[in-house]
Order: C-alpha cells, then structure tokens, then sequence
C-alpha cells in the first residue's frame, strides 16, 4: 500500500504522569480504508494513547503525522481540524436534546442568525440513514438503548468528516445480533476509505474484522501482526506469557448447602426460582439478555424485593430487603456495573477496599485506621492490583484492576458466598485469568459462588453446574459434563419459543372464536 493511502502515523511516542510511564516508544500507523485493532491488556496504554489522538493528552516525546506532515493535536478543535474522531465507552450525549441536536452539538447550522432546525434534522437524518439505524432525529436520546446510542455517535463522527473513527471497546455491552450490525457498518465506512482503530477484548472479534493488529504491553508497542494471526500468539504478545488454559477451573470436592433459594418470585420479573450452592463450587447462570438472571440475584442479595419465596444461608432464614442482613450473614455481591453500583470513584483504593468492614472496625465511633490500611495492603498484595499506591483514586485504575478491588473488599469481610454478575465484562484476557485463579483460591478454601456471565464459554469453563433461566424462570440444570453451547442454547430459548406457540395457540383460538361469533352474527 503506497504512502498517500496513509492517514495517521505515530513515532515513538512517549507520555508519563507522576511515578508512572504510561506510554515509552511506541509506534503506530493507520491507513486509509482499513480496520487496524489496537490490543492489550487493561493498563498497557490503550486509553492514553488515544487520548493524545483525541486532544486530552499532549505527548512528552515522540511525533504525530496526518497525510505524511508532522501535527500538533493540543484539543478537541485540533483533532477534528484532522478529520479525528473518538468514539468512547462512555458516550457524550445529553440526554435530554435529540437525536439531531446531539449530532450538531455547538454546530447547529444557521439561518438569518438563528438554528435551521429543519436543515438540521433533514442533514441528521441523511447521516442516520448512513450508518443504518431507524430513529427519528427529533427523538431524545434519553429515549435511545445502547446500541442506538451507539450508532448516534458514529453518526456524529460522520457529521465532523472524520477520515479517522477511533472505537473503544464498541461492542462491551451489546447483543451478538447488534454486534453484526455495527461490524456492517464498519465494513461500511471501511469501503467508503475511513480509517479506523477499533479497540477490543473479544479476540474473536479480530479475524471478523480487523486488517492488521498492533499489540501493546505495558506501554510499549511489541508487535504488529495480521488480523488472521492465530488468538494463543495474541494472547503471547498481550502478557508476555502462553496461557495454557483459558478458563483454569479446579475442581473439588463440595460441602454443605450454603445458599438455598426456594421458590423465589416477584410478580411480572421472575417466578419460582429455586437453587442450591455447595461450599467449594462454582454455579453458573446462564440465560438470554432479559431473562431475569441479575433481577434474582439482586433480590437473593437483598438488593431489590420479592414477593414470595425464601432465601437461607447455611440453613439460616434470611430477611427480604435486607443488604445488611446479607452481608451479615456472609453474601457479597459483585454487580455487572462496577463503577455505578461497586465503587467510590472519587475514593481512593485503600477507602473502596475497607467499604465492607467499616463497620466492624469501628469501635466507639472510630475506625480503626491502621488494621484497615494493614488489611487493604496485605489483599491488594495478594490480588496484584496494579496501582501507584494505595492512596490512588480508584476511577483511574484500569477494568481489570478495578474488578480486583470490588472483589477484594469482600474477600476481607470474610464472604462465605460470593455473587458474581458479568464478571470479567470489559477485562482483558490476563486479567481474565486472574480472576478465575481467585475464584479457585476461594472455592478451595471452601467458599461457595454464583456467577452469572452473558460469555457462554466463560459459564461452561469455570461452572461446576449451570443453571439456564429463560423468561424470568429456571428452565434447567446441567452438569458440567451435560453443559454445552447447544445444550444450554437449547435450555435458553425453550420457554421462550413455548411462549411463543401458546400465544400462536391462543390467537388461533381467538380467530375461531371471533369467527364462530361472527357466524352467529349472520
């Protein structure tokens, strides 16, 4: 490929904060009309990387060339002067403007001095049209799902002419069926010559779409290689190590019932769920999106209520709509969304991990300061949380670290069933590992887990047995042996498609019926 198909070069570019080198030589270059993927783990650099592309960071060495000349990108301004655009996890909408006020934010077009509303929304719904979704340009985007939201983004990036559309982790919380439809339009945009550097943790993702990948580790840029280059080399490169086995489950020999959930109900959400977890096993939940899998642990938790049913720990009745008492009684919830629901952003490590045992250690009203930090020192350790210190505000630590530090607060207070929902969602693959390995460590120990997981392989790797919910209701229990990707695909949709054919049932009743009546009429 010749230069002048090149959009984008960077030359060994380096960036550091206080105490840390986030970025040291690193290399990098994108072409016109090509998907280059950008992997490593979470903390090589990734995110800091772009944000130089993006304006938010300026480079302490090295060099940025666009079309073969060396840039300065010192803002916002600069970067979309240069036809760059960024598309983060978190999205930049407000919620509350349309569609069309969204895409045309501080650019409205403008007619005898006022915003021309009407070009605007024709000029948005042309852009919409582009990239394939079916929304109204008048809708608030409040309104909008994720993957919506998603595509109204890109939408935006189209409307600055970007040359050069920056994803990161795109596909983290859609559906496979939205995954097709953002990889067409990627291959859209990819034909109509935009560069683009799509970042992700699905390696399976990369064959499916990427053109070259370049891998990043701990800062530096350590390979670049094709797409089709086999996922155990890219794992090599991602951790300096092979990961023999992706989901290292050990498995021992279980105890005692320590979680019974029995016929647990809340009207319209789930119905009659009920279930065992042994100490020393893992259970996993499996279901569609939708079918109730977090409402029940929610409500086990004592999170949300429930209507009917009961919750014991070790034989023990437990209170509905009680945190406390489940805590007290040795339940820990990780939750799917851990920056919103299991940490302090604005509090520092060694403050989200003592969260749990506050309680206990205060004594006369106070806490006691130096068993917590002694505590937060010694499972951080034992965790590997990468951090500067324990001082550090939890927000700026990576996915996969951030995971460690919601588990870790109730590895201290001692859990004896621990919750997990979607617990690996947004970490890479060594990170990945090392949660199983601490899941191993905790079932070993004689702890027992719930792990809910949309990864369907993650469920069958690391499951002693698997339970499938479909439509609010457990539609069957597997074996590790019996548990498949068909056998608990087959479970997922059982109820749904028996649903299904007891509506079709009923309408056909229904039309005899009106036509009966209607005969009667005559």
């Amino acid at each position: 490929m010749s230069n002048a198909d090149e959009l984008l070069r960077i030359e060994g570019i380096r960036k550091t904060f206080p105490g840390v080198v986030a970025l040291d030589s690193v290399d990098f270059d994108l072409r016109r009309g090509e998907v280059h993927v950008l992997l490593g783990e979470n903390g090589a650099g990734k995110s800091t990387l772009i944000k130089m592309l993006s304006g938010a960071y300026r480079p302490d060495a090295g060099r940025i060339l666009a079309d073969g000349e060396e840039v300065r990108i010192h803002g916002a301004q600069d970067a979309e002067r240069l036809g760059i655009a960024t598309i983060y996890q978190e999205f930049n909408l407000v919620p509350d403007l349309t569609v069309a006020e969204n895409i045309f934010l501080g650019r409205q077009p403008r007619r005898f001095k006022m915003i021309d509303r009407k070009r605007m929304e024709t000029e948005a719904a042309a852009l919409l049209e582009r990239v394939g979704v079916n929304v109204s340009p008048r809708t608030r985007v409040r309104e909008l799902g994720i993957a919506r939201l998603q595509m109204v983004e890109i939408a935006k990036a189209l409307s600055l002419n970007a040359r050069v559309l920056i994803m990161d982790e795109p596909t983290a919380v859609l559906t496979s069926e939205e995954v097709e439809k953002l990889f067409a339009i990627v291959r859209r945009l990819r034909e109509d010559g935009v560069g683009i550097v799509f970042i992700t943790h699905h390696l399976e993702e990369i064959a499916a779409l990427g053109d070259r990948v370049t891998v990043i580790r701990d800062g530096r840029s350590v390979g670049q290689v094709p797409a089709t280059t086999p996922e155990d080399e890219l794992v090599r490169l991602m951790v300096g190590r092979s990961i023999e086995q992706q989901y290292p489950r050990e498995r021992a020999g279980t105890g005692a019932a320590l979680l019974s959930v029995e016929g647990l109900t809340r009207d319209g959400v789930f119905h009659d769920v009920s279930f065992e977890v042994h100490a020393g096993e893992v259970v996993g939940v499996a279901g569609l999106v939708g079918a109730g899998r977090t409402e029940v642990v929610r409500a086990v938790f004592g999170a949300d209520p429930y209507d009917r049913g009961a919750v014991r720990v070790g034989g023990a009745h437990l209170p509905r709509y009680d945190v406390n008492a489940a805590m007290a009684a040795g339940i820990g919830l990780v939750p799917e969304d851990r920056k919103g629901q299991g940490l302090v952003l604005d509090q520092s490590v060694e403050e989200n991990l003592g969260l749990v045992t506050m309680r206990a250690a205060t004594r006369g009203g106070l806490v006691d300061l130096k068993s917590q930090h002694e505590a937060a020192a010694r499972i951080a350790g034992q965790l590997g949380v990468r951090m500067a210190g324990l001082g550090q505000q939890v927000r700026t630590l990576s996915g996969g670290n951030q995971q460690k530090v919601v588990i870790g607060k109730w590895l201290l207070a001692d859990t004896k069933v621990l919750i997990l929902d979607e617990p690996t969602r947004g970490i890479d693959v060594g990170a990945k590992v090392e949660i199983y390995q601490l899941v191993n460590e905790l079932t070993a120990a004689g702890a027992a887990v719930l792990m809910i997981s949309s990864d369907l392989p993650e469920v069958l790797g690391m499951s002693d047995r698997v339970l499938v919910m479909a439509q609010g209701r457990i539609a069957g229990e597997l074996s590790a042996d019996e548990a498949t990707q068909d056998s608990v695909m087959a479970l997922a949709v059982s109820t749904a498609l028996h649903d299904e054919d007891h509506e079709d049932h009923e309408d056909h009743e229904n039309d005899e019926t009106e036509e009966l009546e209607a005969g009667r009429g005559r």
